[in-house]
């Protein structure tokens, strides 16, 4: 008897992220786990560094028949009596698999606060959608799913790396800035949802008034030429770091003085998470499921989404008033660690398999 996971991310972002503890956690807790991943991505590479045993599998596009087939066989021949989807791509070859193998039991993980374009994509066959956060929820009840079909459950993060991150003047010595020098820094995907114009546009207010500031970008992502021009269209290159797609994001964090997270889109912000767990004071905005992680003014501030000029006056504020800053970064962390541990996460979508499974007479753990 096993549990299939299936994640077809090529890259590494927060739901690879997510779906990885969880399958760490699952392993832990004694239940034999499959973890189907593309064969060569950043999440098989992260996998294999963390301990775990994955089944490689070629998706190349939703409509991907062949691997439906190899999908199916491995399904029957390792009894899945479980399959948890990570993200669009994975759900569509594997909820075709898991028809064709008979697997009883099928959750879907939704981790992003766009409209559905099927919803019958996401409510045929399946037992429960797991929603990230309330705001994820909302989308998905706007799109037509049913309510009862939906749970919330928050994401969470190891926060072992986060402790673990050492000295924080790593940022300093690498780029060589002053100790005087204030670094604001945003770790997202270079993508139009994660604001990232915004907060460019919101820099050029802010040197005006506060010259030291500096903003590191960490990511990679379509927008990155993009991105470029705009910081050099606003005289704002020297001012701006793009550092690109970073292995070492908890030692960066502990360079920072400030996190920014400018979406104007986000299920949840699971970078919003790793900066609290650095001890950061965060500025965000009030974009889907983000306000169920950052209050204001008790663990960070927040402003509207596409506003640069009160992101910049948000910036502004915890700039010159440390004594603020510090006590939400205190808050935020107390909070993080309260409510977003991966332990926490994992077990929550254990009581929801095990309801299930009971419903249907299923034993899951060995």
């Amino acid at each position: 008897m096993s549990l299939f996971h299936i994640d077809a991310g090529k890259e590494w972002r927060g739901g690879q992220r997510q779906s990885l503890f969880l399958v760490r956690e699952l392993r832990r807790m004694g239940y034999r786990v499959e973890f189907v991943v593309q064969p060569g991505s950043a999440l098989e590479e992260k996998a294999v560094e963390a301990g775990l045993s994955v089944l490689p599998l070629r998706m190349r596009s939703e409509l991907d028949l062949p691997a439906v087939f190899r999908l199916a066989r491995q399904m029957k021949k390792r009894n899945c009596r479980l399959v948890h989807f990570h993200e669009a791509h994975g759900l569509a070859v594997g909820a075709s698999a898991a028809r064709r193998a008979g697997v009883p039991l099928r959750f879907i993980s939704r981790r992003v606060d766009f409209p559905l374009r099927s919803r019958a994509k996401y409510t045929r066959d399946i037992d429960a959608i797991i929603a990230i956060s309330e705001g994820v929820r909302k989308v998905l009840l706007d799109s037509g799913v049913p309510g009862p079909l939906i749970t919330v459950i928050p994401s969470g993060i190891d926060f072992s790396p986060f402790e673990q991150a050492g000295a924080g003047d790593f940022l300093r010595r690498e780029f060589g800035f002053a100790p005087d020098e204030y670094l604001v820094g945003i770790v997202a995907a270079l993508e139009d949802h994660k604001g990232h114009a915004y907060l460019i546009e919101a820099s050029k207010i802010v040197r005006e008034q506060a010259p030291k500031v500096r903003l590191i970008v960490v990511g990679s992502g379509s927008l990155r030429f993009e991105l470029d021009k705009q910081a050099r269209d606003l005289g704002v290159e020297d001012i701006v770091f793009f550092l690109g797609f970073r292995d070492d994001v908890p030692r960066i964090l502990a360079s920072l003085d400030l996190f920014v997270l400018s979406s104007h889109h986000e299920g949840m912000g699971s970078s919003l998470l790793d900066a609290m767990a650095s001890r950061l004071p965060v500025v965000a905005t009030r974009a889907g499921g983000i306000p169920e992680v950052v209050q204001d003014r008790e663990t960070g501030l927040l402003v509207p989404p596409r506003d640069p000029a009160a992101l910049a006056q948000a910036i502004l504020e915890l700039y010159r008033d440390r004594e603020l800053a510090a006590r939400l970064a205190g808050r935020g962390l107390e909070v993080v660690h309260r409510k977003f541990s991966a332990e926490a996460m994992a077990g929550k979508v254990v009581e929801l398999y095990e309801q299930f499974a009971a419903q249907k007479g299923i034993r899951l753990s060995q």
